[in-house]
């Protein structure tokens, strides 16, 4: 329950400080689900399987500016009560609103690609449903976890927990069945080594972890965590609770980001060929037992089920929010989850790998990143809009470095195309 009263976050945890934290813990849930989705699985396997250990480096930069990015946005949510998306059609122009609303779409169409071919692979590894049937299958996961869920939202984030526990105990059973080179793994995780051939999947990597939807949405989420009548004092609480959720929620997203790069490099780089994800599930189980493919097909299902759920909300909030619009939901998240069953029907059926399609969304994802990150570092530090709770100026260096990281990887990457 939220109130106003002298603590802003009161549940059925009591109102201490692991009471508190317990009951407001939640957005930072839904949105970790960006550092673990089908596109990870593409990117980090790719990358493991093809360059070992060399760009575990790349996982941990794109998780620590993920973090950052993502605690900007959720602070904005609190501080201002708007969405980034509603901050963002306020200082538009009006002629220029529709043009980057077809951009942000853009950006949940390639998110929405990714996320719902895992689920279809996945369907496909464990039931051995053909892919055509699970692309139609698979359309209607969402819309079931939507329905059991669109009266009682904090539903839907518990059931998100468990989907997240679901994928971390799983790669922590897969880690210790493939036994990784921890020597190399530290050591590659701070030397950092790129060429002109792994330079796709390091872009890739970023574009599947700091992703466009979820700065957007982080910002919606932690607004709805402000009482209807909210004071200065709510919000400092508020933003303490924020803060804590993010880096605890978010360094465990980022090491289970990293594990699966971490095993894809120990089971399968320099004495199998992996270049699909059912090569590495088919490679796994003569390896190291048929319930290490089991489990990998299990976490690829859950992550993207639950993925294209958060999309799906994401998809309906910037709607609303840019375009000022309410709309039907359920026509909006039947027409978000279908969309992408042409297109992804169209690929199986000439052929397309689909492991090569998830990391070619996820680098769409990284050139497209800047849409909402520009606004989101000018917007943050902006003490008219923020107030008190405009960034620190280290705050907002860190964010403009990591931007420019970013985006030197982007120009890195279309040079050497």
């Amino acid at each position: 329950m939220v109130n106003s009263s002298k603590h802003v976050i009161v549940g059925r945890f009591g109102n201490g400080i692991l009471g508190r934290f317990m009951a407001y813990v939640g957005p930072a849930i839904l949105v970790s689900l960006a550092y673990m989705d089908p596109g990870n699985f593409g990117t980090a396997i790719e990358g493991g399987a093809n360059f070992n250990y060399d760009l575990v480096w790349i996982v941990w930069l794109s998780s620590l500016m993920a973090m950052l990015l993502q605690y900007i946005s959720g602070k904005i949510g609190i501080a201002t009560n708007r969405s980034l998306a509603e901050i963002i059609r306020a200082k538009l122009k009006k002629k220029f609103i529709i043009p980057y609303w077809i951009g942000a779409e853009a950006i949940i169409a390639a998110t929405d690609l990714a996320e719902y071919l895992g689920t279809v692979i996945a369907l496909n590894l464990l039931f051995g449903i053909p892919l055509l049937h699970a692309a139609v299958i698979g359309a209607v996961d969402v819309l079931l976890i939507l329905t059991l869920t669109s009266r009682r939202f904090r539903l839907l984030e518990q059931i998100f927990m468990i989907f997240v526990s679901i994928i971390g105990i799983g790669y922590l059973y897969e880690i210790i069945v493939v036994e990784p080179d921890i020597e190399q793994v530290v050591y590659h995780s701070f030397v950092p080594a790129l060429n002109d051939r792994s330079a796709l999947v390091a872009v890739g990597v970023i574009g599947a972890t700091v992703m466009p939807h979820a700065l957007y949405i982080h910002s919606w989420l932690t607004k709805r965590r402000l009482p209807s009548k909210h004071s200065i004092r709510d919000k400092r609480e508020l933003l303490k609770l924020h803060r804590s959720e993010n880096i605890i929620m978010l360094t465990i997203a980022g090491l289970i980001n990293a594990s699966i790069m971490i095993m894809s490099a120990a089971a399968f780089y320099g004495s199998y060929q992996v270049v699909t994800i059912e090569d590495a599930y088919m490679t796994l189980i003569p390896l190291f037992g048929s319930l290490a493919g089991l489990v990998f097909a299990i976490t690829l299902l859950v992550s993207g089920i639950s993925s294209s759920t958060l999309g799906t909300i994401a998809g309906q909030a910037v709607f609303e929010d840019l375009l000022s619009r309410k709309g039907s939901k359920w026509l909006r998240r039947i027409i978000t989850r279908f969309v992408n069953v042409i297109p992804t029907t169209i690929a199986l059926l000439i052929g397309l790998e689909p492991l090569d399609i998830l990391v070619y969304s996820q680098v769409v994802l990284s050139l497209l990143i800047p849409l909402p990150l520009i606004p989101l570092i000018l917007i943050s530090k902006d003490k008219s809009i923020m107030g008190e709770f405009v960034n620190k100026r280290i705050t907002t260096i860190l964010a403009i470095v990591f931007a420019a990281i970013i985006i030197a990887f982007n120009v890195y990457l279309l040079y050497s195309l």
